[in-house]
């Protein structure tokens, strides 16, 4: 069973992290290996990929990012500090089983620092693109969730669901030093929360979702507190996730959106408003950088140590 212990928030402030270009422009390995090196060079605690097929149908370009999985490896072998995760991985576009082999096989290439993010997905148009059955995805995410957290928190499943099933599944090698790899839900759908929040370490949110203001966050975070404490967990043993949009001069690679504005100005104004969603109740903050370059994420590694 994976652990739901109280996760460890005294520290002098919430963890940081960056989030990596997924369809702002294409980009290749070389500047992936140099905005993760940055990263760690400029104090950031975590890195993360989206997970997506493919983007068409919205009135832009087609356009996708590499595979996240695949992409997390690599990174896992180049970096030697940071935690690496999906943000987050969609349950839907491969078999349960197989999700916790590549999370296994991710966590062991970073010396234990992979943290699996996991959602029930959104984009139809990747679904159909890629053959992926659509239909009942929460119902689906309810059976996939179940058979990963059984082998994630290092037991065996047996499971036989509508959807999906497994028979004395176990995943080897065994982790190094035992343990399980934490599980991140990103979601703010009620029943995705009812399925996960008693098991989850931690809960993710998008920042368009509470308005990446601090009231927003704090709204959104005592929702989750209350299905917590529905199905069971001591809300006070799940870790918060924000996904905040940081703009740096005039952006450029993301829309302005008045319902979510960025936080924005000099470094000292932006760890201030980071500050703020962190006294809100965020744990972590996962920066959307606009834009995101190796150059960005070194100026925002300012604001990181006057957090």
């Amino acid at each position: 069973m994976s652990d739901t212990s109280a996760p460890t928030t005294g520290s002098s402030r919430p963890r940081i992290g960056i989030q990596l270009p997924e369809v702002e422009r294409v980009v290749r390995w070389p500047e992936y290996l140099a905005m993760a090196q940055a990263a760690e060079e400029a104090g950031f605690d975590s890195i993360w990929v989206g997970d997506h097929l493919l983007y068409r149908g919205d009135g832009r370009h087609e356009r996708a990012p590499w595979e996240a999985f695949t992409l997390l490896s690599s990174l896992a072998s180049v970096t030697e500090r940071v935690q690496l995760g999906p943000l987050v991985a969609c349950a839907g576009f491969h078999p349960p089983t197989l999700i916790a082999k590549m999370a296994a096989t991710v966590d062991e290439i970073s010396g234990g620092r992979f943290v699996l993010g996991l959602g029930a997905g959104w984009n139809r148009t990747e679904f159909d693109a890629f053959g992926i059955p659509f239909d009942h995805r929460v119902a689906r995410f309810e059976e996939s969730w179940t058979i990963i957290r059984e082998l994630v928190g290092g037991g065996r499943s047996t499971f036989a669901g509508t959807y999906w099933r497994s028979d004395d599944a176990v995943l080897l090698p065994e982790r190094v030093g035992g343990g399980a790899i934490p599980l991140m839900v990103g979601s703010n759908g009620e029943r995705v929360l009812e399925i996960t929040l008693r098991h989850a370490h931690s809960w993710n949110t998008w920042f368009t979702e509470f308005g990446n203001t601090p009231e927003g966050f704090a709204e959104r975070s005592a929702r989750v507190s209350s299905i917590a404490t529905r199905v069971g967990r001591d809300p006070s043993t799940l870790d918060r996730s924000a996904c905040v949009l940081v703009r740096l001069g005039d952006g450029g690679e993301r829309p302005h959106d008045p319902a979510a504005p960025a936080i924005r100005g000099t470094a000292q104004q932006v760890a201030d408003g980071l500050r703020a969603i962190a006294e809100a109740g965020a744990d972590e903050l996962i920066l959307v950088a606009d834009p995101i370059t190796a150059d960005s994420i070194r100026e925002l590694g300012q604001a990181v140590a006057l957090v």
